[in-house]
């Protein structure tokens, strides 16, 4: 695949052909890294967040789950994100996954992982299926069918980003969710961060919800635990 620094792109995965936006850094290599939609689709949010792992110096792969579709209304992208199983979703990104470790521009032996609300529940779901191929986890705020009932399968270091006012999945699961990871995962680290935000606290194109400061920490958080895990 030729690639240039900012591109839509269509490679193979779950047995068809599947689209997405890479992203490379400046330097024109480093580690991979999947970037994983909120139920929104694959919008320019999503990009910009691969373009800003671009900038911090990683390959970024941000997958297209719903095949071109986006939405801007909440009840619509409800149905859309009812609309894709559970396995599929995790075929789709497996094939990512072969996509970025096969990748001339990777330099890793393993791929990140960064998922937003649907996408946080997927990127487990993703470490759950992959295994040791998986060498970091990031999940924000992450709910919906990807979150996995069980976590015997992650090799991948944990980190997580949860809202303290979030609605759609309240702290006390975040927590309970948690100490599952800790108990049944053979993750080398599991770490949660806990905000005084609402749900989708990270997103900018949100404005009743973005909370700059907490975006700001776990921004920096989620880079540095991705350069010390993925390798």
């Amino acid at each position: 695949m030729e690639t240039t620094p900012h591109q839509n792109v269509t490679f193979p995965s779950a047995g068809g052909q599947a689209h997405g936006y890479l992203a490379l850094p400046a330097a024109g290599r480093g580690p991979g890294v999947i970037v994983v939609q909120e139920w929104w689709g694959l919008t320019d949010h999503i990009r910009d967040v691969a373009d800003r792992l671009a900038d911090a110096g990683f390959v970024a792969l941000a997958p297209d789950l719903y095949g071109g579709s986006i939405t801007h209304d909440g009840e619509e992208a409800a149905e859309m994100m009812s609309r894709l199983p559970e396995d599929e979703g995790v075929r789709l990104l497996a094939g990512s996954v072969d996509v970025l470790l096969d990748h001339e521009a990777v330099t890793s032996s393993t791929v990140g992982a960064i998922g937003f609300c649907m996408g946080g529940g997927f990127v487990l779901a993703l470490a759950a299926a992959q295994g040791e191929r998986v060498g970091a986890a990031v999940p924000f705020y992450g709910v919906g069918q990807g979150v996995p009932e069980a976590f015997h399968g992650v090799h991948a270091a944990v980190q997580g980003h949860y809202g303290r006012e979030d609605s759609s999945y309240p702290v006390e699961q975040a927590e309970a969710l948690e100490g599952q990871l800790r108990r049944e995962s053979v993750a080398p680290v599991v770490e949660f961060h806990y905000y005084d935000a609402p749900h989708a606290f990270h997103n900018d194109q949100n404005p009743p919800n973005h909370r700059p400061d907490a975006a700001a920490t776990a921004w920096e958080r989620a880079v540095a635990f991705l350069r010390e895990h993925v390798r």
